[in-house]
């Protein structure tokens, strides 16, 4: 197991010469993966193999030094990578996550080794009072706020038939991916300064939802709906506001959402093969939060592995 872990380690150095060039096909774990299962919410812990968040591989140039993040959902996945990202390019980061404890802590060590300040921010998102509280801590304990990423997401179980979306799960869903987003915003810009930026995840089943998770792709429709009409407000403000549609990633979304026999095969059909791992996804957020990207705003960057949005 340890030959095929090192086998798809990411690349970047080669003894010392020009970059390494790696096959796309080959560059992340493959299917079939081991059978699991878990229970809402997933725990990146009780997953195997792990995810790649980036641990050994993401090198940070300075884009973000001094900056403060608050990352929802930084507990594991997509936004453990950027949590991890941020911090090796400078930031300090809040970690926003739902009662996933010990994920959490392993994210705050990430960060913490990076020579940044991780500051821990449990609580749900669903409730706007919680949201409010989870800014205030981070302006309170980090300083001020730069960069927010609207990144937590319920996703329940796949259903077989429309009607087994019962009004308690769409209740939650709607909350929290939807809500959250709306409450975690509203509380977040009057800190958020001149030259900020608001990123959101999205998703491939924005442009194709599957009928199996309708209410998880309903809300990510309209996400993508969110960033485009308020990035429109914001341009006045000088802050930016954009948006990050991945197809499948290896994260406890999966595990939690997914029964066993299709983790096995999960992101098998994908034209590249194979899911990605969080680490690939984190360099479009550290692009979308620094001036690189300074003349994009209300855009949606798919990171499908040639899944086509739209």
């Amino acid at each position: 197991m340890a030959i095929a872990r090192e086998r798809h380690q990411f690349r970047f150095m080669n003894n010392g010469k020009q970059p390494a060039m790696n096959d796309p096909r080959q560059a992340g774990q493959m299917p079939p993966f081991p059978a699991q299962e878990q229970d809402p919410p997933g725990h990146e812990a009780g997953m195997w193999p792990k995810p790649d968040h980036g641990e050994q591989t993401y090198v940070g140039h300075g884009k973000l030094k001094d900056k403060v993040a608050l990352v929802t959902g930084a507990d594991s996945g997509i936004g453990r990578a950027v949590a991890l990202a941020f911090a090796r390019e400078g930031a300090d980061v809040g970690i926003g996550y739902f009662n996933e404890g010990d994920d959490a802590r392993e994210t705050e060590r990430l960060v913490r080794a990076a020579g940044r300040r991780g500051l821990l921010l449990a609580g749900d998102i669903s409730n706007d009072e919680v949201c409010g509280d989870l800014v205030q801590r981070t302006v309170k304990q980090l300083g001020h706020l730069d960069i927010l990423v609207n990144n937590a997401a319920y996703q329940g179980k796949m259903v077989e038939h429309f009607e087994e979306l019962g009004p308690e799960r769409i209740t939650r869903t709607l909350l929290t991916n939807v809500g959250g987003m709306f409450f975690m915003t509203r509380h977040a810009l009057p800190h958020i300064p001149v030259g900020g930026a608001i990123i959101n995840t999205a998703s491939i089943n924005a442009y194709q939802p599957k009928p199996p998770i309708l209410d998880y792709a309903s809300t990510k429709g309209a996400i993508v709906t969110f960033t485009k009409g308020l990035a429109q407000e914001l341009a006045a403000r000088g802050i930016r506001v954009n948006c990050v549609a991945p197809g499948p990633v290896w994260t406890p979304l999966i595990v939690q959402s997914f029964p066993a026999d299709k983790v096995k095969t999960f992101g098998k059909n994908n034209p590249l093969g194979r899911p990605a791992q969080p680490a690939e996804l984190a360099p479009a957020y550290v692009f979308l939060a620094c001036d690189d990207s300074r003349f994009m705003t209300g855009e949606v960057i798919g990171l499908t592995g040639g899944e086509v949005l739209g």
